[in-house]
């Protein structure tokens, strides 16, 4: 059917949010290597509706249809299965909601950062208290430590200066780290690596509340 003339040029925008769309739902299921509706190439599957209950093993194309009746999707879920298994439902909410379980997965990973802390051999007293003190503060907040010392020129021959100084470094962090690397060398640059101490403080036990006083007994007369 033609676009009457007078309502003036044919709305666009409708069919390509459509066309849109499905791109869109097409790369989102290609990315989860999801095989939907035709691309579903089994002989026989198993059928689950939108309410979860059992339809029983039909074909891809019977499924297809009834799926289409209702206004839905047949999704493939389980495609390793003997037959394997397909659910009728809403693809695009499919999608959703298990977009959104993997984003709160990711959440509630932690991600541990190695920062590094560099010495040198001639480091000052002040500048070693600075930075042992970023050492703890990184570790505590539950980061990896990496201290490392760069010997240059005429310093490989003292090497022992270096190791004094990671070494008094894991001493100095005590409780609040431990040495996952021993200090060791690569090259001309000497390093140790520290982790967060899985130690906790045990609860402070709280103040027993004061009982209180029992009143004096009355004078007898």
């Amino acid at each position: 059917m033609l676009w009457p003339r007078r309502f003036g040029k044919p709305p666009k925008a409708d069919g390509n949010d459509i066309w849109r769309s499905t791109i869109a739902l097409d790369k989102r299921s290609a990315k989860s290597f999801i095989r939907i509706n035709d691309r579903i190439r089994a002989r026989e599957i198993r059928v689950i509706d939108e309410n979860g209950e059992q339809m029983g093993i039909l074909p891809p194309f019977e499924a297809l249809k009834i799926a289409r009746e209702r206004g839905l999707d047949l999704v493939e879920v389980s495609p390793n299965a003997v037959p394997p298994v397909c659910r009728i439902q809403d693809y695009g909410r499919f999608l959703y909601e298990k977009e959104k379980s993997e984003r709160a997965a990711k959440k509630k990973q932690k991600v541990i950062v190695v920062k590094e802390v560099k010495f040198s051999v001639t480091v000052d007293e002040h500048d070693y208290q600075t930075k042992k003190n970023q050492a703890v503060k990184f570790l505590a907040g539950g980061d990896k430590v990496k201290a490392s010392l760069r010997f240059r020129g005429r310093q490989m021959a003292h090497r022992e200066l270096g190791y004094a100084i990671v070494n008094r470094l894991i001493q100095d962090i005590g409780d609040a780290g431990i040495v996952e690397f021993m200090p060791r060398m690569e090259g001309t640059i000497l390093h140790a690596i520290l982790a967060p101490s899985k130690k906790q403080e045990a609860p402070k036990p709280k103040p027993a509340a004061a009982a209180p006083q029992a009143s004096a007994p009355a004078a007898q007369a």
